[in-house]
């Protein structure tokens, strides 16, 4: 089953812009029958899951309980977690078993997952692979792709940039890979 991590903000409060936005995201990836991965908690995670779960949708969630033992468990729409034992496994887990990325809006976490994939997109033709789908969304992922590209000999077209999570989704239905992954 095709499966897409997105990130986002913990800090996204229910019935807001950014929670309402989320919430597309997670059923459209439902609709199109793919599985949903997020970090598994609240805010953005949280808002995505929802959608997916309302959708029909397999949603899986990448926990560090052991990281955030203030945080009661994995969100409730969340139908399958996996615990990871830090920040770093729980990244990894989500980028490279996802076969496509989506980057909302967020902070320095979500900034750190998205440069990880970014990576994992970059190295993957050294090894002979295909660079998974890395969309981010938002002005403020546009300036930082944008420095970053200039600034570091990262090559461009690994991070592929939105305004929309409609365009983000489209962009994926053009490059999602004909071999997903069967394990999470």
């Amino acid at each position: 089953m095709t499966a897409i991590a997105v990130f986002g903000s913990s800090t996204t409060v229910a019935g807001s812009h950014d929670w309402s936005v989320a919430e597309g995201v997670g059923r459209a990836i439902a609709e199109r029958g793919w599985a949903v991965m997020t970090g598994g908690y609240g805010g953005t995670m949280e808002a995505v899951s929802a959608g997916a779960a309302a959708a029909g949708g397999r949603v899986i969630g990448i926990t560090a309980p052991t990281v955030f033992p203030e945080r009661s468990g994995a969100n409730t729409h969340i139908g399958e977690e996996i615990a990871e034992r830090t920040i770093s496994h729980r990244i990894a887990h989500l980028v490279e078993s996802s076969d496509g990325v989506i980057a909302l809006p967020g902070s320095i976490g979500t900034f750190a997952e998205l440069v990880v994939a970014w990576n994992a997109a970059f190295v993957a033709p050294f090894r002979g692979a295909a660079p998974i789908p890395v969309v981010a969304v938002g002005a403020q992922w546009s300036s930082i792709v944008e420095l970053v590209q200039t600034q570091l000999p990262t090559g461009s077209g690994f991070v592929h940039l939105a305004d929309t999570t409609e365009i983000a989704m489209s962009l994926l239905d053009g490059m999602i890979s004909k071999n997903p992954h069967d394990e999470f």
